[in-house]
Formats: C-alpha cells, structure tokens, sequence
C-alpha cells in the first residue's frame, strides 16, 4: 500500500506530536525521517516536513542506509537513534545520500559528515502501511 501522496497521516502526526509536546514548529531543529529511499516515500515525507517547517527547515537525517529497514523494529531502532542525536548534539549523515532527488530538495539532509548542532527538539518519523503513522518528539535532558 502506497503512502498518501499529500503526506497527510504524516502531517496529522507531526501535528499531534507538537501539540503532546507543548511545542510549535520554529522549536524543532532536527527530524529523524522514516526515509526508506524510495521515490514516492521519500518525496511525500519531505513534502510534508516542508509544508510543517517551511520557515526555517530544520535538518533531516536517515539511519535506514546503515541500519536497513528493521521493519517492526525500525520506530524503536530509530527513537532510540535519535535521542542519542539529541543527546550527544550530533547529527550523523545519511550513508550514500549524494543529492536531492526530484521533490525532495526542500528539506536540509545532513550528508557526507556528521553535523554538530544544538537540538531543543527532535522528531523521529515512522512511517507503515496502511497509514500507521507515528511521529515522537524529544527534547534534551533538563
């Protein structure tokens, strides 16, 4: 089953993910995305990020081209990923990422080296079929 193509599960995660958070969109500076590399999903998360964090896009990294697709592991694979990110202020790159593909170069991929940056919050994306859509937000220790 094919993701919707205007990310609207997504987007609907997101939005409640902020809103369990007591966060707004300006206050994410860093999205671990499902990114499973394939055309449609790849250009109908960022699609959705775009239209959430339009202002001011906050960085974008995807473990899968190291870890694989661990399947129903991925979103506890992942969270876990991305509160190591936020703890240790390192955004690791996504393996293999050369260049945006068509639809997708509005989001700002961290590639090639892993990126230092302060993080106030970070989502973690995970995306399933059929529209299971589930989207978490962290923010650093106190």
């Amino acid at each position: 089953m094919a993701p919707d193509p205007e990310g609207r599960g997504l987007g609907r995660a997101v939005r409640e993910a902020l809103r369990t958070a007591g966060a707004t969109p300006d206050e994410v500076d860093h999205v671990n995305a499902h990114g499973t590399s394939t055309p449609l999903n790849d250009r109908v998360e960022a699609s959705a990020l775009h239209a959430h964090f339009s202002a001011g896009p906050p960085s974008v990294t995807a473990p899968k081209g190291v870890t694989g697709h661990t399947m129903g592991a991925a979103g506890a694979v992942e969270a876990a990923l991305t509160v190591l990110t936020v703890e240790h202020r390192l955004v690791p790159p996504t393996a293999n990422f050369l260049r945006a593909g068509p639809g997708t170069d509005t989001v700002d991929v961290v590639s090639g080296a892993p990126r230092p940056q302060r993080i106030r919050l970070a989502l973690s994306n995970s995306l399933g079929f059929g529209g299971h859509n589930t989207v978490l937000a962290f923010r650093p220790a106190a």
